[in-house]
């Protein structure tokens, strides 16, 4: 219940996703903020169809402008609502949700190749616009401060665990409860996460270990269909029957999956947090993971880790927590106290008091944008829906000396 503060506090993003690690804070803050009687809304680009009743349109923000108001800025890619949000007189307070290097996508013919640049780049021009950086981890935090942030902290992630607490999917219980051992990857598809990794130990295991066990890979892969398919070659060269590539799954297909696995394997070389790691531990499975970037962290002292990346080496890894009851009890325990840790974090209070310290202190410099930078939003905004609404009018601009056919310029 919004008790009238005089300061709003509202959230700008790129886009709001159903069930997902962000989409899941940003409802959690929204929630935290009305009920300590701010004022709070969500401003959004873009928004999956089942969350656009809890958004407003980013570009309503301007009149919700205030200089005295709080935006809470979540920044994870560059966008145009980030560009908007930078110029408009609100203190600021970025929350940063790590942006993968685009090196982790050369070679790959993927727009985010370049989204992930710019975005990095971009990032380092809020640098004198933020009154206050958060990471979401100590190793995004950490990032800000190396960019040059001068004031930092930590707004830890409390994971939410409703969307597994459902009736999982029979049929996939069915499929894969029959005895055999399951070895589960759960995150995007992409090629940071290595799953050509995950593939060669799957191969290394089957072969040299576990004849009767699978590889399941659950995740989007949307945007990396060339990499999925380099994978599936990679699997048809080692000859490794049991990879099984599932996409994108529903609630009660993830709750399946995790009920059925009995070890998460992760190969991935770079995480901001990696929620998947956490909810192997709700579930009470045993975690193997590569020692990289924010894992460490994530997984607190808890799970296995592993420093290289033989083959055989994590083979037997896999092996032995499989095969030994005791052994996975051991990382059982430990896994439910990183857990417990999470769970105990006053992320309410924390929330609150980053918004508090940021009321009481002197703000930071107001933004400072060209004299034609409003003009220029309307202008994108116009050719942006020229390009969705009418996009064959492009077909009459001239061609290229020396073109066969003209390409769409986006």
């Amino acid at each position: 219940m919004e008790r009238g503060h005089p300061v709003a506090v509202h959230q700008v993003l790129a886009t709001l996703g159903y069930g997902d690690a962000i989409g899941n804070e940003v409802l959690g803050i929204r929630q935290v903020l009305r009920r300590a009687g701010y004022r709070s809304h969500i401003y959004v680009q873009t928004a999956d169809p089942r969350l656009e009743d809890a958004t407003r349109d980013y570009r309503e923000l301007r009149d919700e402008s205030r200089a005295d108001n709080i935006l809470i800025h979540h920044f994870s890619l560059g966008s145009r609502a980030s560009r908007l949000a930078f110029a408009l007189p609100d203190r600021m307070l970025l929350v940063y949700h790590n942006i993968t290097p685009a090196e982790h996508f050369i070679g790959l013919r993927t727009p985010l190749t370049r989204s992930c640049f710019e975005g990095r780049r971009e990032l380092r021009a809020y640098v004198p616009r933020c009154d206050l950086a958060l990471g979401d981890s100590e190793f995004n935090r950490a990032e800000l401060a190396a960019m040059g942030f001068p004031r930092t902290g930590v707004l830890p992630v409390v994971p939410d665990f409703t969307h597994l607490d459902v009736t999982p999917d029979p049929m996939l219980a069915r499929v894969f409860d029959d005895g055999w051992t399951n070895i589960l990857f759960v995150g995007r598809l992409m090629p940071h996460k290595r799953i050509d990794d995950l593939v060669r130990f799957f191969h290394a295991y089957r072969h040299s270990r576990n004849p009767r066990s699978r590889l399941l890979l659950v995740g989007a892969f949307e945007g990396f269909k060339a990499y999925l398919g380099a994978v599936g070659e990679l699997v048809a060269r080692l000859r490794v029957p049991d990879v099984h590539i599932i996409g994108h799954v529903s609630n009660e297909q993830l709750t399946a999956l995790y009920d059925v696995a009995d070890v998460f394997l992760s190969a991935s070389e770079h995480e901001g947090f990696c929620v998947p790691l956490v909810e192997s531990f709700y579930k009470r499975i045993p975690v193997v993971a590569f020692a990289a970037a924010a894992v460490p962290a994530t997984m607190d002292g808890s799970g296995v880790l592993y420093d290289y990346k033989d083959p055989r080496h994590v083979a037997a890894l896999l092996h032995a927590v499989v095969s030994d009851p005791g052994l996975e009890e051991e990382i059982l325990r430990a896994q439910d106290a990183a857990l417990d840790r999470y769970m105990s974090a006053d992320f309410a209070s924390t929330l609150l008091a980053f918004v508090d310290r940021m009321v009481r202190a002197p703000r930071a410099a107001p933004p400072r944008v060209t004299g034609d930078f409003w003009r220029q939003v309307e202008r994108s905004e116009a050719l942006d829906e020229l390009r969705h609404e009418r996009p064959s009018i492009y077909g009459a601009l001239p061609k290229a000396p020396g073109s066969e056919r003209w390409e769409a310029p986006w």
